[in-house]
């Protein structure tokens, strides 16, 4: 393979939607509309946001990852496993990429620059030494969840609008589900983590008490919605029906899907979310 490729491949292209989803539905709700207001610098925080932050990220989290996900058999395509590039070339890439994003993400604007650096700080804080946050159980899925769920969101309003300006509500909202999407990947991969002696938060709780967890924070979010709804705020009025309709159906396909979490299952649990995600979509657009 190309070097190109094996970049690509480093990056993981899947993951890329984690990010762009809910920075799409941050620039939604803060211009109103489909299309960004400002179009050309929402282009150039898509490319941040996807291939350059989770190339930085995902070649971090490799590197110091390595004997976990030899065990793995998820990441057993994983260009550092099957030694298409060594540990020196991938320390490479990550300064450049990492230094990619910084460069583009000033096109966006300086307070975009400063999410993009927290979110670098929070990819090494995760994975590397000393500090390394997968191996202390709640702060894994912390760290996840404020990526996703709060930080992802504010940088697609800040496209457009002053960060600080960014709803609260929406961030907490955004933080819940974020977080009860990642239990559920701590129990796909116990197996090897435990092999590698990595205390994640499945491996310091076990399987029942992760299903638990996720369970409840996913019920939080959803009641959340409702309040939000209920009063006005973030979440507009008008999905409140639609919302009390579609609750008993997403409690009980997570509650399902997650029993034994497995790539497939989580995947098909995204296309349930999805419901909810296009029709707040709907109702802030109008």
């Amino acid at each position: 393979m190309t070097a190109a490729t094996l970049v690509v491949a480093v990056s993981r292209p899947w993951f890329w939607p984690v990010s762009w989803v809910p920075a799409y539905l941050g620039t939604v709700l803060a211009d109103g509309r489909w299309l960004p207001a400002d179009l050309p610098r929402a282009l150039v925080a898509l490319l941040v946001l996807g291939p350059l932050v989770w190339g930085a990220v995902l070649a971090q989290n490799d590197l110091h990852d390595l004997a976990s996900d030899r065990a793995n058999p998820r990441k057993a395509t994983a260009p550092l496993v099957t030694g298409a590039v060594n540990e020196t070339t991938l320390r490479s890439w990550y300064r450049r990429i990492a230094l990619a994003c910084l460069v583009a993400a000033l096109l966006v604007g300086p307070l975009f620059v400063l999410g993009v650096a927290g979110v670098l700080l929070l990819g090494w804080a995760y994975s590397a030494p000393p500090l390394r946050l997968k191996t202390r159980p709640g702060w894994d899925v912390t760290v996840n969840a404020l990526v996703v769920g709060v930080v992802s969101p504010a940088a697609g309003w800040s496209i457009t609008r002053d960060p600080w300006d960014f709803p609260w509500q929406f961030g907490l909202i955004g933080l819940l589900f974020a977080a009860a999407l990642y239990v559920p990947t701590t129990v796909t991969d116990l197996p090897a983590d435990e092999g590698a002696g990595d205390n994640t938060f499945a491996v310091r709780f076990g399987a029942r008490a992760a299903y638990v967890t996720g369970l409840t924070l996913w019920a939080a979010a959803l009641v959340l919605c409702v309040a939000c709804a209920a009063a006005d705020v973030v979440v507009p009025r008008s999905t409140l029906t639609g919302q009390l309709v579609t609750i008993p159906v997403l409690l009980t396909a997570y509650a399902i899907l997650t029993r034994r979490p497995s790539i497939p299952r989580l995947a098909v649990l995204s296309l349930f979310f999805a419901i909810p995600t296009v029709g707040y979509a709907l109702a802030i657009v109008g």
